[in-house]
C-alpha cells in the first residue's frame, strides 16, 4: 500500500537527514521525497511517498510525528488532494522521427525545453498516471536519461490549512 504523508517542520539545518534517518533507521522504504520552503520561511514543506502495510505505514506516521522539528503531519488522500510530479527525459531522436515526438509532447502538454541534433529533453508535469501514459508513449522512442522530482501535493479547499504561530 502506497501513502502520501505531508510534513510541515521547522525550516533549521538537517531537518531533512533527521527525518530520512528515521526512515533509515526503522528500515522503512521512501518512494520519493520532495521538499520546499513554505509561504512562511520559518517552516518546510515535506511530501513524502512511502509504501508498506497498513501497521507499518500507521508506525511511521507516529514515529515522524514524534520528532522534534515536525509541526504537523497529515495523509494526503487520493480523492481529497492534488499530487503533481515534474520529469525531465532525454529522448534520443533523429530528424526523421522529431516531428511525430513533438505531436505526442503536444497531446500531453509537455514542453521541449532543449533540442541537439540527436537529442530533445522534454519537461512533463503531471500525476503519476499521466506520467506513466507518457512513458509507455515514449517507448517507440529511446529514453537516455529521466530526473523525476518526486510528488508534490496539497489538500483541497481552505479547510485544515496549517497555520503555524
Amino acid at each position: 500500500m502506497i501513502r502520501v504523508i505531508q510534513l510541515i517542520v521547522d525550516n533549521t539545518s538537517g531537518v531533512l537527514s533527521r527525518i530520512s534517518g528515521l526512515f533509515s533507521r526503522r528500515g522503512y522504504n521512501i518512494e520519493s521525497i520532495t521538499a520546499g520552503i513554505t509561504s512562511d520561511p520559518r517552516f518546510t514543506r515535506i511530501t513524502i511517498v512511502t509504501s508498506g502495510d497498513e501497521d507499518i505505514l500507521e508506525q511511521i506516521e507516529k514515529q515522524v510525528a514524534k520528532l522534534i522539528d515536525v509541526r504537523d503531519i497529515r495523509v494526503l488522500k487520493p480523492g481529497e488532494s492534488v499530487y503533481r510530479e515534474l520529469v525531465l527525459f532525454k529522448v534520443g531522436v533523429g530528424a526523421d522521427k522529431r516531428q511525430s515526438l513533438v505531436t505526442i509532447c503536444d497531446v500531453f502538454r509537455a514542453k521541449i525545453v532543449d533540442i541537439t541534433k540527436d537529442s530533445i529533453i522534454i519537461e512533463l508535469t503531471g500525476d503519476q498516471p499521466k506520467i506513466n501514459a507518457f512513458i509507455e508513449m515514449l517507448n517507440d522512442y529511446k529514453i537516455l536519461e529521466i530526473a523525476r522530482t518526486g510528488i508534490a501535493g496539497l489538500r483541497r479547499g481552505s479547510e485544515g490549512v496549517v497555520e503555524i504561530n
